[in-house]
């Protein structure tokens, strides 16, 4: 059954066509002219003027400017290779020396294909057509647009030479990596003028435009590759060049110039703000539509962010006795450690710094944001919230720790291990959860089973598909260290959730205002619960696996979590205070194990940690010390950690634990007899 949407978008296909062959005679179809052209823009004069466009500004949260965007170097025609023009004709438009700005045959191909092909939506633009666009810096298509644009196109035509408007297109045209027109983008990949342009290069620029970040071939070389074929082989089909050309230019190996320092922003967080603009608006308007973005961005606490990050990394490098072998050139940047850190302000969501690797001009590979590891413990906190609240456990609850198996349909049962090896026998959970003890994790999974587990971390902020099994409850599934800190930011604000963002405002060239960040958090978790897990991880902090906070010299009040995944290939410490969280991850791209000069394992605690607690010192060097919001209902005990009764005057190592109302310390030992 065709839709109404498909017999809408077939009306105004038919539409144009009777624009084209037919005359407007009749009043209805005249009324629909005088209201489509009384907003039409002027076309400039000369065209080449189409092209000339503010740039776009991106500024920091504090007002300074960090980044200008934009900028074109326009050519003549006969300075474009032939090789290029019959390329990009072939591509776009190959019978645009022939129509009046609307390709008639192809309109009515593509009519057919959007009303009887399911799912595809077939485009018919010309080249008269595309650099149209360029006269509507809307940000929003319309039907009403796309009829206003056919106007403009006719206009050209009627104005312009075909040279003319193949020369003002070819100078606009976006090739990706902020390469913008021919003459740009040929001194970008190939470091030559475009009037020098062979068909194999030709051939690859020309498939470029068609969506550049997807055929960039600095990322994806083999994709690009395709696209050249299919390129060429349209050359071919038009009879620009023989089927024999298209074979030999397409098995020609090419030589891409090294990506230039013009075309990169020098920073993960910039990447990732220009992402997400051309997400919104598209490439064209973000790199030529005089936007003023205000971001996130805290300059300072981003220097710092990359500082730590670095020495971090170079402090592991000795650990790992990696630093001899790089002088010695056994090892390239690519065989050494990596490591991410994003900071995000707790009760906005606004993040503050990210950093997405040790060296940008090495690597622009964004691993805070694209690079999901398995968070190992890290991803505790889930759990005990998840027990605390469907089983109503409290941190004096015993369990005990020895050997567990537990059963699972249609697979070999699981058997968890500790870190250590060894097994301490009860142990209530708050002492468990300091140590980071796998066994007991696994039988509070058991208790609330795995789905209940990640309904908790998707309310906390984590995005990434979980796996629903009960090894979940140890950090199997991957997430980002971006989702991290957001999810642990929640805790601190006492399960108030805030999505992270990095764009405070945007404006269009005439200070019309795209967009407005209006901070505004949702109580999704219960106070009282996410108080007695933050207690805990001040105990991960001041005790437990994260201790190396507080030996390296941070002192105000914070909580955390370290992780570790099996064979040491993920290192993690996401920790918190009551204004900023940060996740810091550490490990080898290629997915191999960190281990010291001694073959011992590196985890959290010795390689993420001392990243944060760089960080952190930095960043919070002036700031007050401030406590954690206590919500009503909550008390305090001092128990025994193996029996979780009252603390006597004679109880060895006794901790403080936080009870809920209606929570007491009798009756609460659970033995699931997992073993």
């Amino acid at each position: 059954m065709i839709s109404t949407t498909r017999i809408i978008r077939t009306l105004i296909t038919l539409f144009y066509l009777a624009a084209a062959v037919a005359g407007t005679g009749a009043v209805v179809i005249t009324g629909m002219f005088f209201y489509i052209v009384k907003d039409l823009p002027r076309v400039p004069e000369p065209l080449s003027r189409i092209i000339e466009t503010e740039p776009t500004e991106i500024f920091a949260a504090t007002g300074e400017r960090i980044m200008l965007m934009g900028g074109r170097e326009a050519i003549p025609l006969s300075r474009v290779s032939p090789h290029f023009i019959r390329a990009i004709l072939a591509t776009e438009d190959h019978r645009f020396p022939d129509h009046h700005g609307i390709d008639k045959l192809r309109t009515l191909k593509a009519m057919a294909i959007t009303l009887f092909v399911p799912g595809k939506i077939q485009g018919a633009s010309t080249i008269t057509q595309q650099l149209a666009k360029n006269l509507f810096f809307s940000f929003r298509r319309s039907y009403m647009r796309k009829l206003q644009e056919l106007m403009i196109a006719f206009q050209i035509e009627s104005q312009y030479s075909k040279d003319d408007i193949l020369e003002a297109y070819v100078n606009q045209i976006p090739f990706g990596v902020g390469a913008y027109g021919i003459e740009n983008a040929a001194q970008t990949f190939f470091g030559k003028s475009a009037s020098n342009l062979n068909l194999e290069e030709s051939s690859l620029l020309a498939g470029l435009p068609k969506s550049p970040t997807r055929y960039n071939p600095y990322l994806h070389f083999d994709r690009a590759k395709k696209r050249q074929r299919i390129v060429l082989l349209r050359m071919a089909a038009v009879n620009f060049i023989s089927q024999q050309d298209a074979d030999n230019a397409s098995k020609t190996e090419l030589q891409l110039q090294p990506l230039p320092v013009r075309a990169r922003t020098g920073s993960y967080f910039l990447d990732t703000v220009i992402k997400r603009l051309e997400n919104r608006y598209g490439p064209e308007v973000v790199f030529h539509g005089g936007l003023k973005v205000t971001t996130t961005l805290d300059s300072q606490m981003q220097a710092w962010a990359a500082q730590s990050v670095q020495e971090g990394l170079q402090k592991l490098d000795r650990t790992m006795g990696l630093s001899d072998a790089m002088e010695s050139h056994e090892l390239d940047t690519e065989q050494l450690p990596q490591g991410a850190l994003v900071a995000i302000q707790t009760n906005s969501g606004a993040v503050k710094a990210l950093v997405g690797g040790r060296n940008y001009s090495q690597s622009e590979y964004n691993r805070a944001v694209q690079n999901n590891r398995l968070p190992g413990s890290g991803f505790k906190p889930f759990l005990y919230y998840t027990a605390f609240e469907k089983r109503n456990l409290h941190p004096a609850t015993v369990l005990i720790d020895r050997p567990v198996t537990i059963s699972v349909a249609g697979a070999p049962d699981w058997k968890p291990k500790n870190f250590s090896r060894e097994y301490n026998g009860p142990i209530i959970l708050k002492q468990a959860f300091l140590s980071s003890i796998n066994t007991i994790a696994a039988q509070l999974v058991a208790l609330t089973g795995p789905e209940d587990v990640i309904a908790t971390a998707k309310r906390f902020g984590i995005k990434s598909p979980l796996s629903p099994v009960y090894s979940v409850a140890l950090g199997t599934s991957g997430v980002s260290p971006l989702e991290m800190a957001s999810a642990f930011a929640t805790f601190a604000t006492g399960g108030i959730r805030h999505n992270p963002f990095f764009i405070w405002r945007v404006e269009d060239s005439f200070g019309r205002v795209l967009e407005e960040k209006i901070v505004s958090g949702e109580r999704l978790l219960d106070p009282a619960i996410v108080h007695q897990v933050v207690d805990m991880m001040r105990g991960v902090v001041d005790s437990g696996t994260g201790s190396a906070v507080r030996r390296l010299g941070f002192n105000l009040p914070a909580a955390g979590k370290t992780g570790t995944t099996n064979r040491y290939k993920d290192a993690w410490f996401t920790g918190f205070t009551p204004t900023l969280c940060t996740s810091v991850w550490v490990g080898f791209d290629r997915n191999v194990g960190l281990r010291d000069s001694r073959n011992i394992g590196i985890t959290g605690g010795r390689g993420a940690v001392p990243i944060w607690t760089d960080f952190m010192k930095k960043t919070l060097a002036d700031e007050p010390s401030r406590e954690f919001g206590i919500p009503p209902g909550i008390r305090l005990k001092s128990v025994n950690p193996r029996t979780g009764q009252p603390a006597g005057y004679y109880t060895k190592d006794p901790i403080q634990v936080v009870l809920r109302n209606g929570q007491t310390l009798e009756g609460e030992h659970i033995d699931l007899n997992l073993h």
